[in-house]
């Protein structure tokens, strides 16, 4: 029987780099690349095998295998991402779907856990899609948890959670206004101090539920702020652990939510494939349980996953069905945690699918409403702000003195933040202004904006 992998590390960079099916490919170019080193090395598929369950090649190897994987990926890779170091031992924390509500409560306390002792090692930890779509089918077809209670330490009651749910508010608020670079670190360390032992408190099956709904949505918050700022891999984790949760407090809608989430993820890591799966996924769990904003946000995902993938008649039709759910939001009976979700919001997705289907003045008709947000929204300014100024740099009718002076406008907006996807849209509107070099209103905003990007700045 073939043994399970266990450097994760690896196993995701072969993915990216399309070895996972190609071994004995992967290692004749190690061996070529190791020949130009004057090394003679004799790697093969079974090597190949043996490095992916845990074995690590002799130095200076490690080195040889990051600069054949860089040539296939486009980008550096250095050895710290190998798994071959003893950080490779997180790589699997926190993928599984728990079977059991003991193993769920173990795995997001040491998620919580890991995240204070060891934040620095967590941006290296990889992004696994395999994990993503299993968590997803778990969520939908496994039994229903019979039992929520538990006998441990301090009683938790319903105004325990109350506060939870009064806490999470901030938190909320607090990642809106500045990016999720400001107070992940904060939250982490909250949740491991405060939160871990209530899940590992004395509960009925009825506080229980609401218990773990609670953390649920401030693990998912985790998910969310994790994502802003890059850590895709420490993310999906957390989006995993949100959705188990979400199941154990039969919060359907929140855990239609989460996939949703999940699914944002896959567009902006271009998996255009697994983005449609998990909003098709995330539409379908929430169909007659979740509210009706919920639904509005579920179908602007799918409608982004179907633009990434160029089904623009899909993408159209998931965009008809969120305005139409936007229409009848009142707002009396709209749960917190999607509380955020506007006109504005819906307004922004349309410009982003039709800036991708090419549909440019279409996309602008949207710009006033996806501007039209409240004095909390401040990243989000920032990145409607960038996306319309992108529209204004792109095509025949592109106009880049005014994307250029709204990129100036997303620039203010941007220095309030910590948020890599604010600084992504800015990344992206200086490459498409850049062709219009020479004219002064653009160079001035690129010479503003490089400094903005510069090498090292991260959300």
């Amino acid at each position: 029987m073939a043994k399970a992998v266990s450097n994760h590390h690896l196993h995701a960079l072969l993915e990216q780099a399309g070895y996972t099916q190609a071994r004995a490919a992967f290692a004749r170019q190690v061996n070529l690349r190791g020949r130009a080193r004057g090394l003679n090395l004799q790697y093969d598929a079974a090597s190949v095998y043996w490095w992916l369950r845990g074995r690590r090649p002799d130095d200076p190897v490690s080195q040889v295998i990051a600069e054949v994987l860089a040539r296939r990926v486009g980008r550096a890779v250095s050895v710290d991402e190998l798994g071959f170091t003893s950080g490779g031992q997180l790589a699997g924390l926190g993928l599984a779907f728990a079977s059991d509500l003991d193993d769920a409560r173990a795995t997001v306390a040491d998620l919580w856990r890991q995240q204070v002792a060891r934040h620095d090692a967590l941006s290296s930890i990889p992004f696994i899609p395999a994990a993503t779509a299993e968590a997803g089918w778990r969520w939908h077809f496994d039994p229903r948890d019979p039992d929520a209670s538990h006998r441990g330490g301090r009683r938790v009651t319903l105004s325990d959670v109350d506060a939870l749910r009064a806490c999470q508010q901030q938190f909320l608020d607090l990642d809106r206004r500045h990016g999720g670079g400001q107070f992940r670190a904060f939250l982490a360390e909250w949740l491991h101090r405060e939160v871990e032992p209530m899940l590992h408190g004395t509960y009925t099956d009825r506080v229980g539920r609401q218990l773990f709904a609670a953390v649920a949505e401030l693990t998912g918050q985790v998910a969310f702020m994790s994502y802003d700022i890059g850590d895709h891999g420490w993310a999906q984790r957390h989006f995993i652990q949100s959705l188990r949760l979400a199941k154990a407090a039969d919060h359907a809608g929140f855990g239609a939510h989460i996939l949703a989430n999940m699914s944002t993820q896959a567009v902006y890591l271009r998996q255009p494939g697994e983005a449609v799966r998990l909003a098709r996924a995330a539409v379908d769990g929430g169909r007659g349980r979740a509210h009706i904003s919920v639904m509005a946000r579920l179908h602007t995902a799918e409608a982004c996953a179907h633009a990434i993938a160029g089904d623009a008649r899909s993408c159209g039709t998931a965009l008809k069905l969120a305005e139409d759910s936007t229409a009848k939001i009142s707002g009396s009976d709209q749960p917190a945690w999607a509380g955020y979700f506007t006109p504005a919001h819906l307004a922004g997705t349309a410009i982003r699918c039709l800036r991708d289907l090419g549909r440019t003045k279409q996309a602008l008709g949207y710009a006033e409403q996806a501007l039209d947000l409240g004095e909390g929204s401040v990243r989000t300014r920032a990145l409607h702000t960038a996306l319309i100024a992108s529209v204004y740099a792109t095509g025949f009718s592109a106009e880049p003195e005014h994307a250029s002076q709204l990129g100036h406008d997303a620039l203010d907006l941007a220095g309030r933040v910590r948020s890599r996807r604010v600084t992504d849209r800015i990344t992206d509107l200086a490459q498409r202004l850049s062709v219009y070099r020479g004219n002064p209103a653009v160079d001035g905003f690129l010479h503003r904006a490089r400094d903005y990007v510069s090498p090292g700045r991260r959300g």
